[in-house]
């Protein structure tokens, strides 16, 4: 595993990943804004074929936009990050899907219980984005075409936009390959 844009505070302890998302950090390409950045925190392995990733997060989201969870990475113009984002005082499950433009998911998780387990799978340039809970029921966000490279990108990422910064704590972090 390594760092793209490794912030100044983690530390990791078997499967235990902790984050200190640093401010004005973020992912995002473009659209609405009119602004890219590409100076989020993105812990990551070179995955080849297809595969799913299964993690469990938590994170102390105070600030707008503060967000943590898994992405996947072809180069700046193509990727994929999903997780928890904080807006308006209301935990979302989102996901944006970027393919040189931004685009924006979301969906309210009223009853959050401090944490959220997601999975990706990829089959060839398909990416299935679904979230669910510690009983393993899973419930799907998104299908998004990204990329049929041989090669991806993929971890755990997050960052905080317009706050002071917040820790997030990655729990568990599981790679399979299924083809």
């Amino acid at each position: 595993m390594r760092w793209f844009n490794e912030p100044e505070t983690w530390m990791q302890n078997g499967e235990v990943l902790v984050v200190r998302a640093e401010t004005h950090t973020d992912f995002w390409r473009k659209t609405h804004y009119g602004f890219i950045r590409d100076n989020g925190h993105f812990y990551f392995e070179k995955i080849r074929g297809d595969f799913s990733v299964e993690a469990d997060f938590q994170g102390e989201y105070a600030s707008l936009y503060d967000q943590a969870g898994l992405m996947i990475r072809l180069d700046p113009t193509a990727w994929l990050k999903t997780g928890i984002e904080y807006v308006d005082g209301v935990h979302y499950v989102s996901a944006v899907v970027t393919r040189d433009y931004s685009d924006w998911s979301v969906v309210p998780l009223h009853s959050y219980q401090g944490f959220l387990r997601m999975r990706l799978r990829r089959e060839r340039g398909t990416i299935a984005i679904e979230y669910g809970d510690l009983q393993n029921s899973w419930i799907m966000l998104r299908i998004a075409y990204l990329s049929d490279a041989p090669e991806l990108d993929v971890g755990r990422m997050a960052a905080a936009p317009e706050g002071t910064g917040f820790q997030a704590t990655f729990t568990r972090y599981v790679v399979q390959s299924t083809g």
